[in-house]
């Protein structure tokens, strides 16, 4: 008898941040893109777990109508990590943890 296949998730160190969505657009959006660019989405992975809040033309805060998000009745400074062809995820960070509030397959109109 074979024993069950289960996903073992990544642990994480106590220096990194835990990515959780906070909304199921994110969730579906993380989906779609991890489909086309499961490489770029890695790195991105292992980026917002480790240091999701220094900027670079890679990651950064975003600016102007965009720069701040309200989620579940707190605003937050929302920042952007910019995927090959244009994917983007939007999230912020909370209390140790990065919160996905959306994922965009390909360049998102609001930013263009």
């Amino acid at each position: 008898m074979s024993p069950k296949k289960e996903t073992v998730h990544r642990p994480l160190r106590r220096t990194e941040h835990e990515i959780v969505f906070g909304t199921t657009n994110a969730s579906k959006g993380w989906t779609d893109v991890l489909a086309v660019q499961r490489n770029t989405v890695v790195e991105a992975w292992e980026r917002l777990t480790k240091d999701p809040l220094s900027n670079d033309l890679t990651c950064h805060g975003m600016k102007g109508d965009l720069e701040f998000v309200t989620h579940k009745g707190a605003t937050h400074r929302r920042r952007q990590y910019e995927l090959s062809n244009g994917a983007r995820i939007w999230f912020y960070v909370h209390d140790g943890t990065v919160v996905l509030i959306d994922v965009h397959t390909h360049h998102p109109n609001a930013t263009k």
